[in-house]
């Protein structure tokens, strides 16, 4: 993938959620989308990606033959760490009963599609394919504060979630040259007494 990746795996999470929660848990398929949670407009579901790290699962190394004369320079490998949180607009007196059912239902969904497979290449992998893992974080409450950070509101419940590795490719190339021809020469040398 090209620098469109980390775009396209929060599109793809966003997508995955959409498929299995409209229209049963959420209304709207456009009621699921990225966001800062300090803007989540008319948002149910948000999904914001809070931190990108270099894997450490894969690192690119190794030069890659894009064709019989070039090679590519080694792709970068991401973890991508994202919040989901649920706003509901519901009456005040079910309005926690209805997060708690799309946090619930957040987590049955990407438990089920917990791998993204051919969402990022790596060279040294059968066929060129690696597979993206979506799982759940650990994280302490201090952390999820500190994550949270919008001024002047009270944290919401979140879930947090890290993806990886995603690649980004190298648009640096190099020519390489075949080699045509070789010559090795053989000396025998006879054994002294």
């Amino acid at each position: 993938m090209r620098h469109t990746a980390i775009a396209e795996i929060g599109n793809t999470l966003a997508e995955i959620l959409r498929t299995s929660m409209v229209p049963d848990t959420i209304a709207n398929p456009d009621h699921i989308g990225l966001c800062s949670p300090a803007d989540k407009g008319d948002l149910a579901v948000g999904i914001y990606l809070y931190d990108i790290r270099e894997s450490e699962e894969i690192r690119g190394n190794s030069m890659v033959m894009v064709d019989p004369s070039r090679q590519r320079y080694p792709s970068s490998f991401l973890t991508l760490y994202y919040m989901i949180t649920a706003y509901s607009n519901g009456d005040i007196k079910y309005r926690a009963e209805e997060e708690q059912k799309i946090l619930g239902r957040v987590v049955q969904v990407l438990a089920d599609h917990g791998v993204l497979e051919g969402q990022v290449q790596a060279e040294g992998s059968p066929d060129g394919e690696t597979i993206a893992t979506i799982e759940m974080q650990n994280l302490s409450m201090e952390d999820k504060l500190r994550v949270w950070n919008v001024p002047n509101t009270a944290y919401k419940t979140s879930l947090f979630y890290k993806v990886g590795p995603v690649e980004i490719e190298s648009e640096r190339t190099r020519e390489s040259r075949r080699v045509l021809d070789a010559a090795f020469a053989v000396e025998h040398r006879e054994k002294e007494d």
